[in-house]
């Protein structure tokens, strides 16, 4: 009897088998197979001579597997199933479809941007595993440089070689100044700089560009910085801090936009600044020697094209 240890089987072969069991007649098993019934034949023979018993009972009605059969198509099904798996992954995987990605941002195009591609991408690939992160451009960089990260959307510091990073520009942020909807200036139709000089005020920490761009701003007038200012790079908690208080705080455009209009409809105003702040460009970035899979340009074009303001497209089914 041969040794079954070493026992290979090509998935033809494991098709025949199920087939047969399926159908019970080996010409029937031969068409579904797309065989002729002779080269089933031989197949089903040159099977049973490496198992070294029979597989199927021959009977008038059929063919019916034998105990050693129901165990062979058990492990057949199995494993034809598993390559049926391995194949949709592979083509999920290549298609943009599946897989894993890892991305970040700074705070206004996560919430401008990020969140409307990275919705797109999971309507048509909902197992993808997608990971955000949103903190400073330093963090940002550093991630991307060990390649903890596959692109972010940040800001070129010195401290980074430029020249290690795919670079695509952007645009710059707006900064509004924040407070509770109730604030004693939040209804003037217009404050200067001057007015807010003694206020009290929650900043990024310093280095930061929004606050750096809120202390220019102030400087361009002739004043210091506010000097009373509390230091939180918490979102959460600058939110939380506006509500119970006076307090002041710089933000994105795109995070105040959100905050007061809908869905969210917060307590939150706007403070009609007639002075106009800006800070640097923030620019999507990518290592050049890391290759991007298909899942990771899927969702970067997504962003790309909302960043551009084209949210009218569609996708095909495969990666274009």
């Amino acid at each position: 009897m041969p040794s079954l240890q070493r026992l290979m089987m090509k998935p033809a072969q494991l098709r025949l088998l199920r087939a047969i069991a399926d159908h019970g007649k080996l010409q029937a098993a031969a068409d579904a197979c797309a065989m002729t019934q002779p080269a089933a034949s031989r197949m089903l023979a040159g099977i049973e001579a490496q198992i070294g018993t029979p597989i199927f009972l021959r009977q008038p009605t059929g063919m019916e597997p034998t105990e050693i059969g129901r165990s062979v198509l058990r492990r057949a099904r199995v494993i034809l199933r598993e390559m049926a798996s391995m194949g949709a992954e592979v083509d999920a995987l290549r298609g943009g479809l599946a897989g894993s990605v890892s991305l970040g941002a700074v705070t206004g195009p996560a919430v401008s941007h990020v969140v409307a591609a990275v919705r797109e991408v999971k309507a048509l690939a909902p197992r993808a595993e997608i990971n955000v992160d949103v903190m400073p451009s330093r963090e940002l960089l550093g991630q991307l440089a060990a390649g903890e990260m596959d692109f972010v959307l940040g800001r070129i510091l010195p401290e980074f070689d430029s020249r290690d990073f795919d670079i695509v520009p952007l645009r710059d942020e707006k900064v509004s100044f924040v407070v509770r909807a109730d604030h004693p200036l939040a209804r003037s139709p217009s404050v200067t700089l001057t007015e807010l000089a003694e206020s009290e005020w929650i900043m990024q920490q310093r280095g930061s560009p929004i606050r750096e761009a809120t202390i220019a701003a102030f400087g361009s007038v002739g004043l210091p910085e506010p000097g009373n200012i509390l230091n939180s790079p918490s979102l959460l908690f600058t939110i939380a801090y506006l509500a119970q208080g006076d307090a002041i705080a710089p933000l994105s455009d795109e995070v105040a936009d959100l905050l007061i209009g809908p869905p969210v409809m917060a307590r939150m105003a706007r403070l009609k600044v007639a002075r106009e702040l800006r800070v640097s460009p923030y620019y999507l970035l990518s290592l050049r020697r890391r290759p991007l899979s298909a899942l990771a340009l899927r969702l970067r074009e997504a962003l790309l094209h909302h960043a551009a303001g084209d949210t009218t497209r569609t996708w095909t089914s495969t990666h274009r």
